[in-house]
């Protein structure tokens, strides 16, 4: 019997493409967890989460990195935080030992597979993103490390500003190309 063995692929191939002011790109092989806080559990499951990663449990709206820059933690709301994770092989196999770790303090669930990111940096990528995302995404008003859901075009977006130059997006995996397709148009119309 022949064997077969299946590779995870980038949901864009690991696009990439480069505008001038402005370069598009796709951010794969990250593990995104899902934490949510059961009610009344938020604080123990934060002194865990502070534990485990030795940073800052953020605000909703924010997010918090590592010493290493290689994890974040995403509020996206009162109950409920992302762990995005650089450069992971095996992306179950991180979610598995997250979830070991809060050892039942929150629920977790392995959201990698769900999410396409792409991070957009340059000069002129903040006015490439205003034709399209309907928040403020001024320097004055978001910040570095500021995070939101959102709608661009018609597909969820959550947004965040990694530098005063460069945002990173993530929106749903199934569909991954009309997403670059929206956002290399509003960059096109831009530039």
């Amino acid at each position: 019997m022949v064997e077969f063995t299946l590779k995870a692929e980038p949901f864009l191939g690991g696009y990439q493409r480069d505008f001038g002011t402005i370069v598009l790109k796709e951010i794969h092989n990250l593990a995104i967890v899902s934490i949510a806080f059961g009610n009344g559990d938020e604080d123990q499951a934060k002194n865990v989460l502070k534990t485990i990663f030795d940073m800052k449990v953020p605000d909703v709206g924010h997010s918090s990195k590592s010493k290493d820059a290689t994890t974040r933690l995403l509020r996206l709301g009162i109950d409920q935080i992302f762990i995005v994770m650089d450069e992971q092989k095996d992306t179950h196999a991180a979610h598995k030992k997250i979830a070991a770790k809060l050892d039942g303090t929150a629920y977790s669930t392995d959201q990698s597979d769900a999410w396409v990111c792409l991070e957009i940096s340059g000069a002129h990528s903040e006015v490439a993103l205003e034709r399209i995302c309907p928040i403020d995404l001024h320097t004055s008003v978001f910040k570095t490390g500021h995070i939101a859901r959102t709608n661009m075009e018609h597909l969820g977006t959550i947004i965040m500003r990694t530098s005063e130059d460069s945002f990173m997006m993530m929106s749903a995996s199934s569909s991954a190309h009309s997403f670059v397709h929206a956002i290399e148009t509003s960059v096109i119309n831009a530039v």
